[in-house]
């Protein structure tokens, strides 16, 4: 009777996460088709800068819009509210979680890996995450141009030194390492209005390239 009873459960269970998943699999099959290019050159430049998936997310998107049902549940658990979900902007995207850490960056809780019902977001060690890494644009950075002193960077990153820290010969220049994992704090934080700090892919590298 304990395992009739036991399978009854489980089976409920099943049946309630398919019937809470269904309104956002039909959202998605009536969602538009994202458009080929978006409203102007500046939107995508901020889109690509700074949209990126939770932790733990799988590094294919096509794989992980796949793999999320669209549940809402990453965003339900994140303390700080970082994660937000695309609406009407991208076609099968919809209902699937980002972090713009322009807004609000990962605090790293890991709440959402745990909490995610599908292989989506799937649990990380800190130190193997990869959301990205950060990217500094030396040509607007206050220290780097020597208008002022900041270090707001380095401050509230979570991972400490392995993360960001301090050029050698002049403590106030914050310099990427290889130990960032992407969390977007660092660009939360910024004070400069330009926004010279943003996460990119790793393959990007971590100081802004300029070409004339």
């Amino acid at each position: 009777m304990q395992r009739r009873s036991a399978l009854q459960r489980l089976i409920r269970g099943a049946a309630l996460l398919a019937a809470a998943s269904l309104p956002y699999g039909v959202a998605r099959l009536l969602a538009p088709e994202a458009r080929a290019q978006n409203h102007n050159r500046e939107h995508n430049r901020e889109h690509k800068r700074n949209h990126i998936r939770p932790p733990g997310a799988l590094k294919d998107d096509a794989a992980f819009v796949a793999a999320c049902i669209g549940c809402g549940l990453c965003g339900e658990v994140c303390p700080p509210r970082c994660i937000r979900f695309h609406d009407r902007d991208g076609g099968d995207k919809v209902n699937t979680p980002f972090i713009n850490p322009e807004d609000k960056g990962c605090t790293l809780c890991n709440k959402c890996m745990a909490i995610c019902p599908t292989e989506a977001l799937i649990e990380t060690p800190l130190n193997k995450i990869d959301m990205g890494i950060a990217q500094i644009d030396r040509a607007a950075c206050y220290p780097w141009v020597d208008r002022g002193i900041c270090g707001a960077c380095v401050s509230v990153c979570p991972l400490g030194e392995r993360a960001i820290g301090f050029e050698m010969w002049n403590q106030y220049r914050p310099i990427i390492k290889d130990g960032c994992v992407g969390c977007g704090l660092c660009v939360e934080v910024c004070p400069e209005p330009s926004l010279p700090i943003w996460i990119v892919d790793r393959a990007e590298g971590t100081v802004a390239r300029h070409t004339v």
